[in-house]
């Protein structure tokens, strides 16, 4: 599905099934783009694990991945974003790969 494989901006969701978290974290990386990635679960360290093995430029837990705030640096990696230029001192080391991480607790019950 053209979806699943191109960087989209809009309201919309690609559900792929998957057998486990190397599975998941393989589909997930299986793109050019990496500008933000969300792990939902109601185990804060196996979501942490999977997280780690994420190429993402912002990275959520147990939170949505349109959570932002101006004065943190943005971009992603690969072909998103802009390489995290945007957020003043992220512009000194072009060497730096900067990621965001939200936590939460408990994952929200997402209407379905």
């Amino acid at each position: 599905m053209a979806a699943f494989e191109e960087e989209i901006f809009g309201p919309v969701a690609c559900i792929t099934s998957f057998s486990g978290d190397d599975e998941a974290v393989e589909l997930a990386n299986r793109t050019e783009y990496g500008l933000s990635a969300a792990v939902i679960s109601p185990n804060i360290g196996r979501a942490m694990a999977i997280g780690d093995r994420l190429r993402a430029g912002l990275l959520h837990i147990n939170d949505q991945t349109v959570n932002d705030e101006v004065i943190n640096p943005f971009g992603g990696v690969g072909a998103s974003g802009n390489g995290t230029s945007i957020g003043g001192p992220s512009n000194i080391d072009e060497f730096t790969q900067w990621q965001w991480l939200t936590i939460r607790n408990t994952p929200p019950a997402y209407p379905f």
